[in-house]
């Protein structure tokens, strides 16, 4: 079977270079769209050319242009959004360019998180990232475009060599803060994996309307799991504070929406175990079994680069 053409949009995002890598390292046709404003990023455009001498297509077009975004998408049969968490609702300018060319088979909007459809009681303020993403969802759904959402849980980078501290991305040192009892399990995902289980689905009619979630058994860890694999492969051993959950709340109070969002999300990873207090059902798929193939990176490894 010919692979898809795909067009990447969000292509030099933090997530969205990687689905541009996998892409091309799979074999597709592949399409990053090129936004005006670009020209005023030196590092984003250097990373389009150096994109472009590896064999990827750059397309111009604007969100703000809908002829634009109509001819982009006409040249593709698959489009993945990578669009950043500020701009989740530009997507919907995208919806509305892939109804009227009417020839993709497939979309994937910018997820890649926290399932958005089980956070319907997600706390004030960050409950609008889930908010936003059902909005995409249901403007896909009514314009009838066939889709797949990535229900990627944890980025490793940002909450594994940390041991999921808040306000570093890097290890602790002496002291660790426990969320609750840290044995709520939590899913971590290597971010590369996250776009070759991407790139992987896009073709697959298993994954037609379907969630897919990212779940390889030997990442889902919890905190305390987390901790003692670091200990072992730093020979330290760290100082646990434990942290109650209404004292954690608490902690949000008279700082910036920024923390108050990241504390609310935090809150349900790590105290609800939102990644993981539920069975995937006639919905859902689980990447792992679909793609027994896909050699994931442990979590202990993706430590390593720390040391």
């Amino acid at each position: 079977m010919e692979k898809s053409k795909v067009l990447v949009v969000g292509g030099t995002g933090y997530i969205g270079r990687r689905i541009v890598r996998a892409s091309l390292a799979h074999g597709h046709r592949t399409f990053i769209l090129m936004r005006p404003e670009i020209g005023l990023n030196i590092d984003k455009l250097q990373l389009l050319l150096s994109f472009k001498a590896h064999g990827a297509l750059l397309i111009e077009a604007s969100m703000e242009d809908h002829r634009s975004l109509v001819a982009a998408v006409k040249q593709v049969d698959v489009v993945v959004s990578a669009i950043s968490g500020l701009q989740f609702l530009l997507q919907l300018k995208l919806v509305e360019a892939i109804k009227e060319a009417g020839n993709i088979k497939r979309f994937l909007p910018s997820e890649f998180g926290i399932d958005p459809a089980r956070m319907g009681h997600a706390l004030e303020p960050g409950r609008i990232t889930f908010d936003e993403k059902m909005e995409i969802r249901r403007a896909i759904e009514e314009a009838n475009i066939p889709h797949t959402y990535v229900s990627a849980n944890c980025f490793a980078a940002f909450f594994v060599p940390n041991l999921s501290q808040m306000r570093t991305l890097l290890p602790p040192k002496e002291k660790v803060q426990v969320y609750g009892d840290g044995n709520v399990k939590v899913i971590f995902m290597d971010e590369d994996d996250v776009a070759t289980y991407t790139i992987k689905s896009i073709d697959d009619p298993r994954a037609l309307n379907k969630t897919i979630y990212l779940r390889p058994p030997e990442n889902i860890l919890s905190q305390t799991e987390l901790i003692a694999k670091w200990e072992k492969l730093s020979g330290e051993v760290l100082e646990r504070i434990p942290i109650p959950s209404d004292e954690f709340l608490a902690s949000m109070e008279g700082t910036d929406i920024t923390n108050q969002m990241a504390v609310g999300h935090f809150h349900h990873i790590f105290y609800e175990g939102c990644s993981t207090n539920f069975d995937i059902g006639e919905d859902g798929e689980e990447a792992s079994l679909l793609y027994p193939e896909v050699r994931c990176t442990s979590m202990e490894d993706y430590m390593k680069r720390y040391l």
